[in-house]
């Protein structure tokens, strides 16, 4: 059995709807992983499966969900072993140390190319930055993520590719699961 992070581009269904962890949990037992636990309330799923790749588990998770909730998501997956490098490859260390849900990863499905965080100059202002490291895209919002330009800016159709943000607080708490 090979440790997965899935990782939910959205779990708002709708009007006043959220996918209930304890639901997203069964699903994934139903759909034939093992050991699934999900970590705070926005989509974060830790899973087992007999397959080491990361598109097979998108593949059985994303029609699964669709078929449970009524609504089609994005699911972005990735093998257990290699979150700790993702953590390793925070390119603000000081940030994410004194300010860590100002310091954001973009997880990307398909990886972006080097230089791609050039695109999005425009949006920045003073102090935000991004970094593209093993093909994610490194935010760092320091007044917050929810009202900058920039992180409004990185949709999919802008990045080139489907990803999903997490804080580093988020990425931390993944990253302590999965040692156990």
């Amino acid at each position: 059995m090979t440790r997965h992070v899935a990782l939910l581009y959205s779990i708002v269904l709708g009007p006043g709807r959220r996918v209930i962890m304890a639901e997203l949990r069964a699903l994934a037992a139903e759909l034939g992983f093992a050991a699934p636990q999900t970590l705070l309330a926005s989509g974060n799923l830790i899973l087992d499966a007999e397959t080491e790749d990361p598109r097979e588990v998108e593949a059985r998770l994303e029609p699964g969900f669709a078929a449970r909730f009524g609504k089609a998501i994005p699911i972005i997956v990735r093998r257990g072993d290699a979150w700790p490098r993702l953590v390793a490859g925070c390119p603000f260390p000081e940030a994410a140390a004194s300010m860590p849900s100002c310091v954001a990863v973009r997880v990307m499905r398909v990886p972006l190319a080097g230089g791609a965080e050039t695109a999005f100059d425009r949006y920045r202002v003073p102090g935000e930055e991004l970094r593209v490291v093993d093909g994610d895209l490194w935010g760092l919002f320091p007044h917050g993520q929810g009202n900058s330009k920039l992180a409004a800016a990185l949709t999919p159709a802008r990045t080139g590719g489907v990803g999903t943000f997490r804080n580093w607080n988020t990425v931390r708490k993944v990253d302590a699961l999965l040692r156990g």
